[in-house]
């Protein structure tokens, strides 16, 4: 019997603002009979709060400490590696707050700056590009909040972080040293910190492969795909990256898991 449950938002509890089938009733009934929950996201675009108060609004009331982001992640190890060090943050408010608030100093001087952070940033033009490059040709440090391609919204999928990490890349020349967010050790960590539990007495849910999936796998996690995000079983099939169980929709999480829910409505 698993003992926590890790679940990623977008595409997996909701979309946009609409819940997923079966999250607020399975969900519920999880917290109700004392199980571990905690909730991941690699979107850096809201704070830890946020996701909690959105996910109270949609009838899935949670503490904010069982909210994981990638920039609380990379802001948490900044702040321990490297405290008081100067950041490009290539993302947008939310991330600038959460590096000020872990101790960071922000410029945009490229002969000053420690760190250029590149994240999901829809504000993103050439200044931006070109800083990133003269601080990294000076030397700086390139890492990320999350390497997600694109992320699932009500109608489709929208460019994600990928876009502002390969556009660095290409100019560059350099490679991203780090990525905070999944499938990293440091996002998974972060989780089963929350939990309190091992590895194996947890369950990720997620509906993405190359992140969810392979940072479960990758950590001795088991893993749940859900079809309702941005993977198809054509997707599934075509991939070296396979789940432990695969899920239409959350509906089926208890049955999968000979969980003993009643997952009505």
């Amino acid at each position: 019997m698993k003992k926590g449950f890790i679940f990623d938002l977008d595409g997996t509890v909701y979309r946009s603002d609409e819940l997923m089938p079966g999250a607020r009733s399975v969900i519920t009934k999880l917290d109700v009979q004392g199980f571990g929950i905690v909730f991941l996201s690699n979107k850096p675009l809201h704070s830890r709060q946020y996701y909690a108060d959105n996910l109270d609004q949609l009838g899935i009331p949670v503490d904010v400490n069982q909210i994981v982001t990638s920039s609380y992640v990379m802001g948490y190890h900044l702040s321990e590696t490297d405290k008081g060090a100067t950041v490009y943050p290539v993302g947008e408010e939310p991330l600038v707050r959460e590096l000020k608030g872990s101790g960071m100093v922000i410029s945009e001087d490229p002969e000053e700056i420690d760190y250029v952070v590149a994240s999901f940033d829809r504000n993103f033009h050439y200044d931006k590009l070109n800083i990133a490059f003269q601080a990294i040709m000076n030397g700086a440090r390139f890492i990320a909040t999350n390497p997600d391609r694109t992320c699932p919204v009500k109608n489709g999928e929208v460019p994600d972080a990928a876009g502002m990490i390969g556009a660095i890349e290409g100019v560059t020349g350099k490679k991203v040293e780090l990525v905070a967010g999944k499938p990293s050790k440091l996002m998974v960590k972060a989780a089963i910190d929350r939990l309190d539990v091992e590895p194996e007495d947890c369950l990720l849910v997620g509906d993405r492969l190359e992140t969810d999936i392979k940072m479960g796998n990758d950590h001795g996690i088991t893993t749940a795909l859900v079809l309702t995000g941005v993977t198809s079983r054509e997707d599934l099939a075509g991939s070296s990256i396979k789940p432990t169980y695969v899920l239409e929709n959350l509906y089926q999480l208890p049955e999968k898991l000979d969980l003993g829910l009643e997952t009505g409505s």
